[in-house]
């Protein structure tokens, strides 16, 4: 196990390994533990003795932090300055049964993105700048602090979501924006998954500028909020901002809806706890190993990959991002080959499986398989940062 102080110590570590022939494995605050396809390593890499805020000025909105700092210090200072993450990213340790805390270049090594994703972009958007050691032990600085500079920005956009496996992030420089004052969330209850996806279609259409757009079929609504949400299937609408104007866009939602459901509105506590079980997938939290996948398609396909899935095998599945992320549970097997069947059958995307036994791990990819050019290019890119082979390419980082 290596616990490097800095960066430099880090990097001494990462030559040696490449020296002496060896695999490291590298690991935050090991939330992640378990995901991916593990292969044998020699050591594992730990990021957590690099830790603190570097520089952080609050009316830049622009803060650099040591890759191992625990996101709850992260969030303190910012939440003491009125500002935040905008890409609002998920807490896995529920999903994964984990431990430990996790960490902010665990967030970006995942590029762990939440429901605003779909208004504010994903975490590698958020990412100005970086710090890592390659394969060989170099130190390689990419990006800078405001987005005008684009100097590295490929390896800025490269490294994040790579998993721990083209290079060791050591800092992360990052934009973040002011917290709103206030939000609300409509309700609309009773619609068929069908309909809910055209719903979310029709709400990010208007005019209010709908921040989180999520369906919970009846199967999963009654573990949101303890079962406070109203009878039937949930589709809800996040809307955020300044106390004058959250009013004012919800009832302008409220009105395009009533004629075709139910609607209610949750006010403020209510909202802000809700849309933190669905970013952190609370009904699958439930510690067992039955088998979850994330998948990625496109808004309008979300709903069909699952009702066609439910003809072949038993599932569990609730949707964000107005429909095209879809959180799926097995009830027995993984399921890979159908799961990925149906979904390329649809127009493609992106099946990663997050969750499963040992067994059913070792025998199914956990990323979605790449199409051969964009695979020779991957190892092109791995050979280039990595050429000895150090960081464990089957594994992606404890985060």
């Amino acid at each position: 196990m290596l616990i490097p102080t800095t960066e430099a110590e880090a990097a001494d570590m990462v030559r040696n390994a490449a020296s002496a022939g060896q695999r490291l494995s590298i690991i935050g605050g090991n939330t992640r533990s378990g995901f991916g396809n593990r292969t044998e390593t020699d050591a594992v890499l730990h990021s957590t003795g690099l830790s603190g805020i570097t520089a952080y000025d609050p009316a830049e909105m622009v803060m650099s932090v040591r890759a191992g700092t625990p996101m709850a210090e992260v969030e303190a200072a910012l939440d003491a300055n009125g500002q935040m993450l905008s890409f609002e990213p998920i807490d896995h340790r529920g999903l994964m049964g984990t431990q430990g805390q996790p960490t902010i270049g665990g967030v970006f090594a995942t590029n762990a993105s939440g429901p605003r994703r779909l208004l504010s972009g994903a975490a590698r958007d958020s990412l100005l700048g970086i710090r890592f050691i390659n394969g060989s032990g170099e130190v390689i600085r990419a990006g800078g602090r405001v987005m005008k500079n684009v100097t590295g920005l490929d390896l800025v956009k490269l490294l994040a979501g790579s998993f721990g496996t083209l290079g060791f992030l050591t800092e992360v420089t990052f934009r973040v924006l002011p917290r709103p004052k206030t939000q609300a969330t409509i309700v609309l209850s009773g619609l068929e998954d069908g309909d809910a996806a055209r719903a979310m279609a029709t709400a990010m259409g208007l005019s209010v500028e709908v921040s989180g757009a999520a369906h919970l079929p009846e199967s999963v609504r009654g573990r949101f909020l303890t079962g406070r949400l109203p009878p039937g299937a949930a589709t809800v609408l996040r809307l955020e901002g300044l106390p004058a104007s959250v009013p004012v866009r919800a009832e302008k939602l409220i009105s395009a809806f009533q004629p075709f459901a139910p609607v209610t509105c949750l006010e403020a506590d209510d909202s802000a706890a809700l849309w933190q079980q669905v970013r952190d997938v609370l009904p699958y939290a439930d510690g067992s190993e039955k088998p979850v996948w994330r998948v990625s398609v496109a808004p309008s396909a979300g709903f069909q990959l699952v009702a066609a899935l439910r003809l072949e095998t038993g599932i569990d599945a609730f949707y964000d991002w107005q429909g095209g992320l879809v959180w799926m549970r097995m009830e027995a097997d993984p399921e890979a080959e159908l799961v990925r069947h149906v979904m390329h059958q649809l127009g493609g995307g992106h099946a990663t499986l997050m969750r499963a036994a040992d067994a059913d791990r070792a025998l199914t990819p956990a990323f979605e398989p790449l199409p051969s050019g964009v695979a020779a290019l991957t190892q092109r890119v791995r050979a280039s940062l990595d050429p000895a082979g150090v960081f464990n390419s089957g594994n992606p980082a404890g985060a």
